[in-house]
């Protein structure tokens, strides 16, 4: 293949380290400057190429294209726009016009969906293009990668929240006797599982996590809020937003979908998760309480970005380059860990196609027997990836005498 253009963009909702994968993927194009001319951006996700909404990367400068590496959200913007039949004419005739041979997009699974259709649609019509697809998400449900860019920094965001919050919990039992803590996390438990990190001694928080992986059963829930708050005097609670029912129906109450027929928890009126759960402990037992929900903060925080995330996520942008341009395409970049007592990964891939189709929930052997906590399996897994917490000091509380 001749030197031809390539085209990069970014969708879905963003991760602390998605812009690194981006900042990964211009460096790549640009030094491989024997098979790709100009790498263009699309602003808005596949919106930028119907609407012609594309900028030059190629023309920034060293300083940004290094700065990105540690700029929160998603510096082309994104879009949760849903493929249509008849968007497809339009777009191959922009790739053409711009000579666009090779498709680069960073996302989750709806993402490497639309390279995919892209890409198949393109070579059916006679242009011959090469798509590889850059993982990205913070709830860390991605088919067929150990983990994904986004996830570490989020899981430390969430282990550090938990953390403080559990001491201002502790230390505020006598006004507030419980908090609830909520995660995103629509159908994987990744996010609230990361909780347990924030515990180094017997009754820190969290004390109860709930995940999209075991059905909610009140009762249980409400009989191990009474058990932890009779022995430490608080309950700290960690939820993933996506929690369910024993009936699949969500604990949120929403029935609201997105164009990907996602629902859309907490959405159009529908109390989130952590408001509900709230309100079941105070109507079961009269207690004053709170519930923190950070929504899409664990996304967009460069504070508690991991430097470990930062390499991978560029690391990923310059192996899709790489694969692209030997050919490789129809995949997404994955993270493989290599067997051993230090931690390491290799690069490898998957077919779009299998991520598109499937979601990765925490298995079993990570989740403890009563559903409501995690195993020293996860912590084994995920330690490596948030890296350590800081160290607090209690009070010895030695008693005064009179």
């Amino acid at each position: 293949m001749k030197i031809a253009n390539a085209l990069v963009g970014q969708s879905g909702g963003p991760t602390s380290v998605i812009n690194a994968s981006l900042s990964g993927v211009i460096d790549g194009c640009l030094k491989a400057e024997k098979k790709i001319g100009k790498v263009f951006g699309m602003r808005y996700g596949i919106e930028g190429v119907l609407n012609n909404w594309l900028i030059d990367l190629g023309a920034e400068s060293k300083e940004v294209r290094e700065g990105l590496r540690h700029t929160p959200s998603s510096a082309l913007g994104s879009s949760r726009l849903k493929l249509k039949e008849e968007h497809f004419p339009p777009i191959l005739e922009r790739l053409k016009k711009l000579n666009i041979r090779y498709y680069f997009m960073i996302g989750g699974n709806d993402t490497m969906d639309t390279i995919h259709r892209v890409v198949a649609y393109a070579n059916a019509n006679g242009w011959e293009m090469t798509g590889v697809g850059v993982p990205k998400t913070v709830d860390n449900d991605l088919f067929g990668t150990d983990h994904t860019p986004g996830y570490p920094s989020a899981a430390r965001y969430v282990a550090l929240s938990v953390q403080q919050a559990g001491l201002l919990a502790r230390d505020m039992q006598r006004v507030d006797q419980f908090v609830v803590f909520q995660t995103v996390g629509r159908s994987a438990g990744w996010l609230p599982a990361a909780a347990s990190l924030a515990r180094s001694r017997k009754g820190d928080a969290p004390h109860i996590i709930l995940m999209p992986e075991r059905a909610f059963d009140r009762e249980k829930f409400l009989a191990r809020v009474e058990e932890v708050q009779k022995q430490f005097g608080f309950v700290s609670i960690v939820c993933g937003e996506g929690i369910r029912n024993a009936d699949g129906s969500p604990v949120s109450a929403s029935q609201t979908r997105d164009k990907f027929n996602n629902v859309e928890f907490g959405a159009m009126g529908g109390a989130s998760v952590g408001m509900v759960l709230h309100r079941i402990v105070a109507d079961a037992f009269g207690w004053r309480g709170e519930f923190q929900v950070t929504e899409s903060l664990p996304m967009c925080a460069s504070d508690r970005t991991t430097r470990l995330d930062v390499a991978e996520a560029y690391g990923c942008g310059r192996q899709a380059v790489k694969l692209a341009t030997k050919g490789e395409g129809g995949v997404m970049v994955t993270m493989v860990r290599q067997k051993g007592s230090d931690y390491a990964i290799d690069y490898g891939t998957i077919p779009l196609s299998e991520v598109a189709n499937h979601e990765r929930p925490m298995p079993d052997e990570y989740i403890d027997e009563s559903g409501m906590d995690i195993t020293k399996a996860f912590l084994k897994y995920a330690q490596p990836l948030v890296g350590p917490l800081p160290e607090f000091v209690s009070l010895k509380g030695v008693k005064a005498k009179a």
